[in-house]
């Protein structure tokens, strides 16, 4: 429900969306197609650690944000150099953060 609520916001700031991801192995895939030009990442889908996905996106030079209830203390490795927003995290903030990340057209 949450990651319907993070599109939609998505969505309505203007950005279109390459996939939404519950699971790694549907975050890996869409990394693997290259089609997204940033990503925002929880630290944990349905229980798996995200590093993975992190690990994927960094290889392809593609900047992301850690979403996530973790704090930035609890973050792993693989999640170092991004963007670190915790929840709950202000819908304006996360919007901003993308934005940062993004090229400029």
């Amino acid at each position: 429900m949450l990651a319907f609520a993070l599109e939609a916001l998505v969505i309505d700031a203007g950005f279109q969306i390459a996939g939404v991801a519950g699971k790694l192995e549907t975050a890996l895939a869409i990394i693997e197609r290259g089609v997204c030009d940033a990503a925002i990442l929880d630290a944990n889908l349905k229980g798996v650690s995200a590093g993975p996905a992190a690990s994927a996106l960094a290889a392809r030079g593609i900047p992301f944000i850690i979403l996530s209830g973790y704090s930035l203390d609890q973050r792993q490795t693989a999640f170092a150099g991004a963007i670190h927003l915790q929840k709950p995290c202000r819908p304006e903030r996360l919007i901003e953060a993308l934005r940062g990340i993004l090229p400029a057209e």
